[in-house]
């Protein structure tokens, strides 16, 4: 064979040592491919990790969209967005914090998601006796038998614009201020940009601090589904346990309850149909329903 001489030589003891050259030639390329294999899967997973620094961390700290103004809510806040508290769940005897909730129209009456005690399909999660209400530095219980779900009779699965619960506190809250009953909304159906604050009391899984506020925008109010309430796609960022948070507009009046989000920590652009989030107007049988509860609680003097 041309450039392999020994194979052709005389003596057969010198020839056999061509032969463990050759392989250890071979076993030598093989290594260094192998090693130059790693060494590019390792520049890969660095740059990966990386780009998910920049845009904002690992997975379960990333915002819904590229641009995030979330911040946390400051004493003046409070005193804007009155009535907001979080509410917490115990999971094996420890309390966890889950979700927004709002103190609406007197010191006891709280308006929430349903999914915090129902499944998408209504099978019952939690037992409203496992779950309280904190606000103004103090923790509430409920009286489990006030629960009121926006589902009608009959319902086979929950939907955003019937995700509404109405529970009452066992005692009024005290030195507290609830936030007052929502107006009936002026919003046309239709897309359209429209400036809210998304307030969120209990924080979001995704963000640092333990509360948060951002600037964000209503892009389109969806024509009414169950019980003339309308969903609002908004493009505020959320993340696991933003669930309540309050849609407030400029002037400070609660508009909207987000429910859900898609595509939950994919960072990236709004979008109309696939990436966006999901919260019920405050009009139809939610505001009737809490108009009349609130309605029936002889009223407490305002606190100031």
């Amino acid at each position: 064979m041309p450039g392999f001489p020994y194979w052709r030589h005389s003596n057969p003891v010198i020839a056999r040592v061509g032969v463990p050259s050759r392989l250890g030639l071979g076993l030598a390329l093989a290594l260094i491919l192998v090693l130059a294999a790693l060494l590019c899967i390792a520049l890969a997973v660095t740059a990966l990790h990386s780009a998910r620094v920049e845009a904002g961390g690992d997975q379960r700290l990333a915002a819904l969209y590229p641009k995030d103004e979330r911040r946390e809510l400051s004493g003046a806040d409070y005193e804007r967005y009155p009535g907001a508290g979080v509410l917490f769940c115990r999971a094996d005897g420890i309390p966890r914090k889950a979700a927004a909730a709002w103190l609406i129209g007197n010191q006891r009456l709280v308006v929430l998601n349903a999914h915090n005690f129902r499944s998408r399909h209504l099978e019952r999660t939690r037992e409203v006796a496992d779950c309280f209400f904190q606000i103004g530095g103090r923790n509430y219980d409920f009286a489990p038998e006030t629960l009121r779900l926006g589902t009608a009779p009959g319902a086979m699965s929950l939907h955003i614009t019937d995700d509404w619960a109405l529970l009452d506190l066992a005692e009024a809250a005290e030195n507290v201020r609830p936030q007052p009953i929502p107006a009936s909304p002026d919003l046309p159906t239709g897309t359209a940009t429209i400036p809210v604050v998304m307030v969120s009391p209990g924080g979001h899984a995704n963000y640092a601090g333990q509360t948060s506020l951002e600037r964000c925008a209503i892009r389109q109010i969806d024509p009414p589904s169950e019980d003339a309430i309308r969903r609002v796609r908004h493009d505020c960022n959320n993340g696991f346990g933003g669930s309540g948070s309050g849609l407030f507009d400029e002037s400070g009046r609660l508009v909207a309850l987000h429910s859900a989000s898609l595509s939950m920590n994919s960072r990236r652009i709004f979008d109309l149909e696939y990436h966006y989030g999901s919260a019920m107007m405050f009009e139809g049988a939610l505001l009737d329903a809490i108009r009349t509860r609130v309605a029936a609680e002889p009223a407490k003097p305002p606190v100031r």
